[in-house]
């Protein structure tokens, strides 16, 4: 079963693992992950999730510095990019579209943080947007693009 999009109240830094976490143990090979939001607003963390929902062992650090770190050794190899200290023009040189099109790498999760440095973006993806604001607190809203499917079952304990 598929959703449209969701909204969900994260109370702090665990609940965002948390629902990494489920994220990770339901997706399947070749899930695109987006994820938008300010420094700080969980990005890592629910990557960190992810990684841990797909029994990956090794520490997930954020890949600021490195550019991409992949994580081979869990149910799915988990490919984590982060693009924020690149240009549109830097990232279209990377050819990204190798890690969710399986050409080079093993299918797996592939999981982009800053993607509106994207020179274009696969047809099928989950955009994650995570925000803070005083008011309302942490949430996220997830948003299945193209024909990606959300399992509804992920996000009950949540809603």
């Amino acid at each position: 079963m598929t959703v449209e999009s969701r909204t969900i109240s994260l109370a702090d830094a665990e609940a965002t693992r948390s629902l990494g976490r489920a994220l990770g143990q339901s997706l399947s090979a070749g899930s695109v992950i987006l994820l938008e939001g300010d420094l700080g607003a969980g990005k890592t963390t629910l990557v960190q999730g992810i990684g841990e929902g797909l029994a990956i062992a090794d520490p997930i650090v954020s890949p600021t510095f490195t550019l991409i770190n992949e994580y081979t050794e869990g149910r799915l190899p988990l490919y984590h990019l982060d693009l924020y200290r690149l240009s549109p023009k830097e990232v279209e040189a990377l050819y990204l579209e190798n890690y969710w099109e399986g050409v080079e790498v093993p299918l797996g999760i592939v999981a982009i943080e800053w993607p509106e440095r994207l020179h274009y973006k696969p047809t099928n993806f989950l955009s994650v947007q995570l925000i803070y604001s005083p008011d309302s607190g942490r949430q996220a809203n997830l948003i299945p693009v193209g024909k990606f499917e959300l399992n509804l079952t992920v996000l009950d304990s949540f809603c």
